[in-house]
C-alpha cells in the first residue's frame, strides 16, 4: 500500500488523495485513506464544526437509504466502529438505552440492522409516554458530534493528513490537483459536480443544559416534526424537524418552540433547561447515496455522498468503501 500510494504520489500532482468536505463522511474517508499509508490531504469550504455533521443529534439506528442492499452493509460495518470507539473516552461516543416510539401502530417487520441489537425489546405501556401507542427500548451508540469530529480531526493529523480551508471551485480544479479525488460535500454536490437530485432537508436542533437525563428519546414520525433528545453529558440535543428544499440556516424562534414543547411534554423538566445552542444544517437526501468511482479529466473521482438525516449512521461503512475505492483495492 505504501509503494503504491508513493507511486501515485510522484507522478507531478501534488497530494494522493484529495478529499473534499470536512464533515463526517470526508473526515472518515480521509483517516481511513491517512492510516493506510496515503498522503491525504482536505480541502473544505467549512471547518469540521461548522458542518451539517456538528449539528447531528447523533445516534446509529435504522436507516432509510438506498440502495438498500448496500446501506445494511455500510450500516452494520458503521455499528462495529462505533461500538470500539465507546470505549475510548476521548471519541465522543457512547453507548445509552433508551426509546424508540411512534404515536402511530409500527409495523410488525422489523428492520434487518435491528437484530445487531441484543437487548431491543418492546416496551411494556406503562414505559410509554402519555400519546404513545408503540416503541421499543435498545441500547445504542450515540455520538456526541462536536467531540467526535474533533476526534476524527486529531486522527487525521495524527496520521500526517492536511486540512485547509480552501473552497473547491469546480472538479477541474481538484483534478488539477490529485490524480485521485474523493467527493465528500454533502449537499454541496448539487452544484459541484451539477447533480439535480441532491436536495436539502434542512434540520435544526437545540442544545439545552442536561437537568441529569441519560436515555435517549426518539419519535418515529412521517410529519416533519418530532420530539427527541439525545444526552451528550452536560449538553442535551433535542429535536427535530425536516424542512424539505429550505437552504436558510439561520435558526427558527418557532422551530425552536415547538421542539421544546414537544419535548417537555415528555420530559418536564425540559421546560426549565437552560438553552445554550439553536442550530440548523442541511441533511443533502437524494434518492439513493452516491458511492462509485467516476473518470473525469484524468482524474479518479470516488463520489461519496447523499446519505440524507443517516451520514453518521453509515458513515464507517461508506468510507471503508470509498477509501478502497479511491486506491483501487
Amino acid at each position: 500500500m505504501l509503494a503504491r500510494c508513493y507511486r501515485h504520489f510522484v507522478k507531478s500532482r501534488s497530494s494522493d488523495v484529495l478529499v473534499i468536505g470536512a464533515g463526517v463522511s470526508g473526515l472518515t474517508t480521509a483517516v481511513l485513506l491517512a492510516e493506510r499509508g496515503c498522503h491525504v490531504r482536505i480541502r473544505t469550504t467549512e471547518a469540521p464544526g461548522e458542518t451539517t455533521s456538528a449539528v447531528a443529534g447523533a445516534i446509529w439506528g435504522p436507516i432509510s437509504l438506498g440502495p438498500r442492499d448496500r446501506a445494511l452493509g455500510w450500516a452494520r460495518r458503521s455499528h462495529e466502529s462505533f461500538l470500539e470507539l465507546a470505549g475510548v473516552p476521548s471519541t465522543g461516543v457512547h453507548l445509552a438505552l433508551g426509546t424508540v416510539a411512534s404515536r402511530e401502530p409500527i409495523a410488525a417487520k422489523r428492520p434487518e440492522e435491528t437484530l445487531l441489537l441484543t437487548d431491543l425489546r418492546a416496551c411494556e405501556p406503562g414505559e410509554l409516554p402519555h400519546g404513545f401507542t408503540a416503541g421499543a427500548r435498545a441500547t445504542l451508540p450515540l455520538i456526541d458530534m462536536p467531540r467526535y469530529l474533533d476526534y476524527l480531526t486529531r486522527r487525521f493529523r495524527a496520521a500526517g493528513g492536511e486540512l485547509l480551508r480552501s473552497p473547491v471551485s469546480s472538479l477541474s480544479d481538484a483534478a488539477g490537483e490529485s490524480r485521485t479525488v474523493v467527493n465528500c460535500t454533502g449537499v454541496g454536490a448539487r452544484e459541484l459536480v451539477g447533480d439535480p437530485g441532491v436536495l436539502p432537508v434542512l434540520g435544526q436542533h437545540v442544545v439545552v443544559a442536561n437537568p441529569g437525563i441519560e436515555e435517549y428519546f426518539v419519535e418515529l414520525s412521517d410529519s416533519g416534526r418530532w420530539a427527541s433528545y439525545m444526552p451528550h453529558g452536560d449538553r442535551l440535543v433535542l429535536g427535530g424537524v425536516a424542512v424539505p428544499y429550505a437552504w436558510d440556516r439561520v435558526p427558527d424562534g418557532e422551530v425552536t418552540a415547538g421542539i421544546l414543547r414537544r419535548c417537555a411534554e415528555i420530559r418536564p423538566e425540559l421546560r426549565e433547561a437552560p438553552i445554550r445552542e439553536e442550530i440548523v444544517g442541511l441533511r443533502p437526501r437524494s434518492e439513493s447515496v452516491r458511492l462509485k468511482v467516476e473518470h473525469y479529466e484524468g482524474a479518479r473521482i470516488v463520489h461519496n455522498y447523499g446519505h440524507g438525516g443517516d451520514g453518521v449512521a453509515v458513515s464507517w461503512g461508506c468510507a471503508y468503501e470509498a477509501a478502497e475505492l479511491a486506491t483501487g483495492e
